[in-house]
């Protein structure tokens, strides 16, 4: 299944108001995802899974990084065949 792990830095003190709308964005979206505020270099950690590469990469540049408190991200795509090693 594709998978990605976006790590996001934020506005200092927005983590909670991205992180809920995240969710929100993901829950209308229909995938499955993980998200976790953290602490160091990066404020979120996202892992969002779907059956579909192109909607992951659609929803993570159109939506996710379109969020205005969101100052920058890094997106690592899984390599698929690698999952079960």
């Amino acid at each position: 299944m594709p998978t990605a792990y976006v790590l996001l830095n934020s506005d200092l003190g927005t983590d909670v108001s991205i992180i809920t709308e995240i969710k929100q964005i993901l829950t209308d979206e229909n995938v499955e995802y993980e998200i976790r505020g953290v602490y160091g270099v990066y404020d979120i950690v996202l892992k969002i899974s779907s059956d579909d590469a192109e909607k992951l990469r659609a929803i993570i540049t159109n939506k996710i990084r379109k969020i205005s408190k969101v100052q920058s991200t890094l997106t690592m795509m899984v390599i698929e065949e690698q999952e079960n090693l």
